[in-house]
């Protein structure tokens, strides 16, 4: 990443959370301090995988996109030209506007590297949680994929569908409904017995609709572009994904069982122990299960390790199971667990693993596998007998832009944000009349700099205006933290290129009036209904 470039979080470290924050798909999209997702809910910091992409797009490098999941694995798909996909869905509850206009950039470039790109509409949720009629989702859903088609998106490579009617996605949520209870719905998202039956329903779609680019050609990473307000669904869609595995991989030393962090404690005591007593060359390590507890006793976690207290507690289980297993060698294997597999399936996994193994009761160990061969030849045998193989989705995430008048971008006040279907001249009046991080007077800008890390129009410079010229952007950022830069001109110059911008695009989406209508894709629905939630 260009340390030079200026980021919309002003370059701080990464901060320590301060408070729980609650996820709402449906509530108000805000987020009071970014750094607490990565503490509440394991996000990862993006930078942490920055530097695996070749040629990050310029969200990335200004710190818009800001945190991930997993991306790690599409990263490196991309590098080495495999197949990967990327998808996001929009509810067609509205006008898409500049903020829409993140997820779609990020789809197009996602496309643009190699990826199979998918757009969805959303109707089912904007019918079952927002009580949209089918006609007004009709005409936004319209006018969400002719913007998608303006900036980019090649629907000749890609695929733009609507929930209601696919019918492999319905197919697959309700597979993946039946790994789902009331109870995580009620502790991920709030639901109660007030909450209607659909908007459950729509909930499973999505998680179909994430995991749908697996079942075009085969499974494959898969990054969803997201605000954070949407990583509940990720979370939920990924846990579903392993559950519906018919195996389960995981590293096994013994007999017995093991969860993550005994796993850590016992590998550490093994590895130790196997580094001292490998002095006969080739000759296989004798290490005993009561061997690795002596060692296990005296050892403790460094203090460094962000793990280091779970570890601790982990230390007297672990403690325990090797004690009991006495004098059973221990030994680095991986192990199979038969989850949701047929026997024939069972029986499959058990002739394709080559080398020594043992088989038990629904498990099998194999010792001359490792892990990553173990996790391929169980997801080949899987799609072999008719599974579904997924991978767990990844997902990046990106930060929410200001309105225009400070605070919330929200689509009930037109003045906070600019749609993508605005006049440009209205456009143009709305960022002249913008809120700024200027100071009270030009004698006190001048002086003191204005706070561009605060400034909803310096964001509309690094989120949209400035495109892929990071120049402008650090001009900009500069010339206004050093006084340089007042608001009247830096809104001018913006408020002009947002008006060039909106003036472009719309003939773009002129332009794509019969791109769209040429797609099989309904936009005339024939569907009656009441309408959901209100």
């Amino acid at each position: 990443m260009d340390e030079d470039t200026p980021r919309t979080d002003g370059g701080t470290e990464r901060a320590e959370p301060t408070e729980d924050v609650a996820l709402d798909p449906w509530g108000s999209a805000s987020v009071g301090d970014y750094a607490d997702l990565f503490e509440e809910f394991g996000i990862e910091a993006f930078d942490d995988v920055a530097e695996s992409v070749a040629d990050p797009h310029y969200l990335m490098r200004r710190g818009v996109i800001f945190g991930h999941r997993e991306y790690d694995a599409v990263a490196e798909a991309m590098a080495n030209d495999e197949p990967f996909a990327a998808l996001s869905g929009f509810m067609p509850t509205g006008d898409p506007h500049i903020g829409h206009k993140l997820v779609f950039d990020e789809i197009i470039w996602h496309q643009q590297q190699g990826g199979d790109a998918f757009g969805l509409i959303a109707d089912l949720e904007a019918h079952s949680a927002r009580g949209m009629s089918w006609d007004e989702i009709d005409e936004h859903a319209r006018n969400y994929l002719l913007s998608l088609l303006a900036l980019g998106f090649d629907a000749e490579e890609g695929e733009l569908y609507r929930q209601s009617d696919n019918r492999e996605v319905q197919d697959l949520g309700f597979e993946l409904g039946s790994k789902a209870n009331f109870s995580e719905f009620e502790a991920i998202y709030g639901f109660d017995g007030e909450t209607n039956i659909s908007h459950m329903q729509s909930v499973i779609t999505q998680t179909a609709d994430i995991l749908y680019p697996q079942l075009v050609d085969e499974p494959k990473p898969t990054v969803i572009p997201v605000g954070p307000d949407q990583d509940p669904h990720v979370r939920l869609t990924r846990d579903l994904a392993t559950r519906v595995r018919y195996f389960k991989v995981t590293e096994a030393f013994a007999s017995f069982e093991l969860n993550d962090d005994e796993r850590q404690l016992v590998r550490a005591a093994y590895d130790a122990l196997a580094a001292g007593d490998e002095s006969d060359g080739d000759a296989e390590v004798d290490v005993r299960c009561g061997d690795a507890a002596e060692w296990l006793a005296d050892y403790e976690p460094p203090e460094t390790d962000s793990e280091a207290t779970d570890l601790v507690a982990a230390k007297s289980t672990a403690l325990d199971k090797l004690r009991a297993g006495g004098k059973e060698p221990l030994r680095p294997r991986v192990r199979f667990f038969d989850r949701n597999a047929t026997e024939e399936a069972f029986e499959a996994l058990i002739e394709a693993v080559d080398g020594e193994k043992r088989v038990f009761e629904g498990h099998v160990d194999a010792f001359d596998l490792t892990r990553e061969e173990a996790e391929a030849l169980a997801r080949d045998v899987e799609i072999d007998h008719d599974g579904f193989g997924f991978r767990q989705p990844s997902s990046i995430y990106h930060r929410f832009m200001t309105g225009l008048t400070g605070g919330k971008m929200s689509s009930s006040v037109p003045a906070s944000h600019i749609s993508l279907l605005d006049d440009p001249e209205d456009g143009y009046d709305k960022v002249r009349a913008a809120t700024t991080g200027g100071r009270d007077t030009a004698a006190e800008q001048r002086e003191l700099g204005g706070e561009a890390d605060e400034c909803p129009v310096y964001e509309l410079y690094a989120y949209l205006l400035a495109g892929d010229d990071d120049e402008l952007t650090k001009t900009v950022y500069s010339e206004c933290v050093n006084g340089e830069r007042l608001c009247g001109g830096c809104k001018e110059q913006a408020a002009e290129l947002m008006s060039e911008f909106l003036e472009d695009h719309q003939e773009k989406r002129a332009e794509a009036e019969e791109l769209l209508d040429d797609l099989d894709i309904d936009l005339d629905s024939d569907r009656r209904g009441t309408g959901g939630e209100h």
